[in-house]
């Protein structure tokens, strides 16, 4: 698709682009933009232009790479970035799942051993993802930003002499479980259970797996090869 510009209202993209919504909110931009562009709504909220717009086309574009901008962002801005979709998904999106799920299999008609299964797999898939998210908190973001402090100390090895190779992203076990997830609702549901409650589930799964994925992209098309570049310079 289209690139984003500074130019554009940022109400029309995201309008277009519903799904941007929990992504503007993790910058602290609410809806009722009005018509104002890109860049004047983050020059009000104090955000970096460049790197709003960075986030945005790696999350609606599969083939975004801007090597030469992401050399000039630091990795805190990425860290910052990622912890607070990690803190989206654990304060808001598992949450409102799980409030579906349960009033979801507690109305439908007792003894449906595929909800059952549901519910268990939902567990297990939640437990998987907030184990990465503390090793996120714990290890990983600690790891990137020890790099990063190494290198701003290291006046003979300046930041932008990284150099940040595209990398492949391929689908991760969190992404496969939700995939895994909707694919049972979809092909094995049986018996008598609320449709309404059923399409909250549907959906509310649907758009994690989505916003998951394009994460994913940020987190493995951004941060990754910065780390792999900053492996290198302080080696």
């Amino acid at each position: 698709m289209p690139l984003v510009y500074p130019t554009m209202p940022l109400s029309e993209v995201v309008e277009e682009h519903p799904s941007l919504i929990p992504v503007i909110n993790r910058f602290g931009i609410r809806l009722g933009l009005g018509d104002k562009s890109v860049r004047t709504i983050c020059e009000g909220q104090a955000l970096d232009t460049d790197f709003f717009l960075t986030v945005i086309n790696t999350f609606l574009n599969e083939e975004y790479f801007p090597e030469k901008k992401l050399q000039t962002f630091h990795t805190s801005q990425i860290i910052d970035y990622l912890t607070k979709t990690n803190q989206y998904y654990q304060r808001y999106q598992l949450p409102n799942i799980e409030r579906h799920l349960r009033s979801f299999i507690s109305i439908s008609a007792p003894g449906n051993h595929t909800l059952e299964l549901i519910g268990h797999f939902f567990s297990s898939f939640k437990e998987e993802l907030i184990a990465r998210i503390e090793k996120d908190a714990k290890e990983w973001f600690p790891y990137c930003m020890s790099l990063s402090d190494k290198l701003d100390k290291a006046s003979t090895k300046p930041r932008d002499g990284l150099r940040i190779l595209s990398q492949r992203h391929t689908e991760d076990s969190i992404e496969a479980s939700l995939a895994d997830l909707r694919s049972i609702m979809v092909k094995h549901l049986s018996g008598d259970y609320d449709e309404n409650l059923c399409y909250a589930v549907f959906f509310s799964i649907s758009s994690l797996e989505k916003d998951i994925k394009q994460h994913n992209r940020i987190r493995y098309r951004i941060l990754t090869p910065m780390v792999a570049a900053m492996e290198r310079l302080c080696v």
